[in-house]
């Protein structure tokens, strides 16, 4: 995929993707107040898939992945995932949901400082009741996987930002979700380690056949992805089009 996408040219629409869909926005609106964020907006995710979601600030697409990970319920629309709405469940089954299918990975890492490397990798799968020793030897695992072998007892303020995002991806996909969420991921690093984390992040997921939505400003970012869509004035328009596979 090119990465010379402009935010001023209305996107032309690529070559079909045709996959089962796992994750769908049906006509979702979302108000912040007297604000309206997303207005019927609609989105399918394939199974497996990488998509970046791309748009200028205030477009609505953090409020968009927001909705599709369960953490915002729509005023008025569909989210589904796996068949099922999760917009109707209640707050206790969408952070069920976060915590055993979902992984998220942000800006900031939003890791425990105070905790060690493998403490803040292993905390997902402590909390879902994975006995310990379990849980820091699968950690131990991703350390090696994503180049942080010996860093395990270090503290994550001790670590450079690309070391801390990379901590934080293996932290998203230790527990193997189903979707990956990642929110501005390389947002606060440089160029070039922007893009060792984005081939890290793109080339596990892969291998874990794990479904990643990406919300970005970053056409370099973006074009890690399979597909991309841009959200404008809080709707979708699609860079490639997506069907829906029988």
């Amino acid at each position: 995929m090119s990465t010379d996408l402009t935010l001023a040219r209305e996107p032309e629409p690529g070559p079909a993707v045709s996959r089962r869909s796992l994750l769908e926005a049906r006509d979702v609106h979302r108000s912040f107040g007297q604000t309206p964020a997303l207005r019927g907006a609609q989105l399918a995710v394939g199974g497996g898939e990488i998509l970046a979601v791309m748009g200028p600030s205030g477009s609505g697409k953090s409020t968009l992945l927001h909705c599709l990970a369960g953490i915002y319920t729509p005023d008025q629309g569909e989210i589904r995932f796996d068949g099922q709405r999760i917009d109707e469940l209640s707050d206790a089954r969408r952070t069920e949901l976060r915590r055993t299918a979902f992984g998220f990975v942000f800006q900031f890492g939003q890791l425990i400082p105070e905790l060690t490397v493998s403490d803040n990798i292993a905390m997902p799968l402590l909390l879902g009741d994975v006995r310990r020793k379990e849980a820091y030897r699968r950690a131990d695992a991703w350390l090696d996987r994503l180049g942080l072998g010996g860093l395990g007892g270090r503290r994550t303020g001790e670590l450079s930002g690309g070391q801390a995002q990379r901590v934080a991806i293996a932290r998203a996909l230790v527990p193997q979700p189903k979707v990956l969420f990642a929110d501005e991921p390389t947002g606060s690093l440089d160029s070039l380690t922007s893009e060792t984390v984005m081939d890290l992040l793109v080339s596990t997921a892969r291998a874990e056949g794990t479904t990643v939505v990406v919300v970005t400003h970053d056409a370099r970012v973006a074009a890690c992805a399979e597909r991309t869509v841009m959200v404008r004035d809080g709707k979708v328009s699609a860079l490639t089009e997506y069907e829906v596979a029988g």
